[in-house]
This record gives C-alpha cells, structure tokens and sequence, in this order.
C-alpha cells in the first residue's frame, strides 16, 4: 500500500483530483465524512489528508510515502525527502512587499517582516544586505503600515491583499508552486509503484521539476 499525504484544503482537492484522473481513484474519498484516511486496496493506495504544513514532516519521517507540499514549505524547512515533481498547481510567489513609494536606503539595516525566515535570511544573505528579521505567524501586511518593519516577505497569489493595504511587491524572491515528494527509504522500497504513478500524472499534464 502506498501512503499518500494530501494537504487539507482547496490545493489537497485539486491534487486528488490529479491523482484519480491518473487512476488512483479512491471514492470514500469523494464521501462527505469526517475521515482523514481512505484507502483503495484495488489501486494499492491509502490517502490521508493533513494541514498542507505538516505534509513534508509525514513524509520525512516515513509515515507517509509520498505527499504533495509547496515549494515554499521545502525551502523554508529544507525536509530531508525527495522533490520528485512539479504538478504545475498552487502557483504564487514568495515576494517582497513595501508600502507605495518606499525607497530602501542600503545604508540602514533593512528591518523584514516574515514567517519564512529561512528563506528570507538566504535571498538577502544571497545580495549581500544586512537585515533585522522580525518573525510573525499572521498578518503580516500590518507590519509595514505600523512601522514595525521596512517591508515584508511573504506569498503572494493575487497580490488584492497587497493593495487593499496601501503596499506593492518591489522584489519577487522565487515562484512557488506544489510538488510531489517522496520519502528517501520508502522510495528504495517501493520505486516501481512511485514511478507509476509519477509517470501518470505527467501523462496528465505535469511537468518535470
């Protein structure tokens, strides 16, 4: 049986929806239910869905075999796993963000309002600019608007949030889009079955990463 962890959420629904179109459909799934896990002995697959932020830790630690986690996520934490696959899903950027009009004086530390703080450190460590961290869990938007911080890092989608709040992406640091990871032991030993499905989501319209 091959473990599949999908993100909660309206990314977790599109990435099965890929998955069933590939043929590994798993009905129960479809069932209006409280269950977290659904399995399909026929396919030889048991899906289980988990906050999109804990998909690589159940893979890491093998008690997933693969799963499908953002490319931010696998920057910022650098998970032990094999990216196996861009599914071409979820895309957005991790960006940086400024009130309108702001202009960075390279002579003062730049203070950045961030929850990821990895790769925040390393894009600007990458340019060589001193910066101040400042690590928040939500809302970052207000930061900048309360003189908390010069500017922001953080994903944007649309960027609606963005300019509801007087602010405006100055800097794209990377695009981000979902990917299909694998644990590195549970690939050795199930290689035939990851490959399978991997080479039938990209007959589906994937692309290689």
């Amino acid at each position: 049986m091959l473990n599949i962890a999908l993100p909660k959420g309206r990314l977790g629904e599109k990435v099965y929806s890929m998955f069933e179109k590939a043929g590994f459909a798993c009905p129960s799934i479809r069932e209006n239910s409280r269950k977290l896990i659904f399995e399909n002995p026929e396919k030889g697959v048991r899906y289980f869905w988990v906050k999109p932020s804990d998909v690589a830790i159940y893979v890491e630690r093998g008690a997933a075999d693969i799963g499908v986690a953002g490319k931010d996520i696998l920057l910022e934490y650098a998970p032990d796993v094999y990216e196996l696959f861009d599914l071409d899903i979820g895309k957005c950027r991790m960006a940086v963000a400024a009130m309108r009009g702001f202009r960075d004086d390279p002579r003062k530390t730049l203070r950045v309002a961030t929850k990821f703080t990895n790769i925040t450190k390393n894009y600007y460590a990458s340019r060589g600019r001193d910066i101040d961290i400042i690590h928040l869990n939500g809302s970052i938007e207000i930061a900048p608007i309360l003189g908390l911080s010069d500017v922001i890092a953080d994903i944007v989608e649309t960027g609606t949030t963005l300019k509801e709040n007087n602010l405006e992406v100055i800097e794209t640091i990377v695009p981000i889009s979902a990917r299909l990871i694998a644990n590195k032991a549970g690939f050795k030993f199930k290689s035939r079955q990851i490959e399978t499905l991997t080479a039938a989501l990209a007959a589906d319209g994937g692309k290689n990463d």
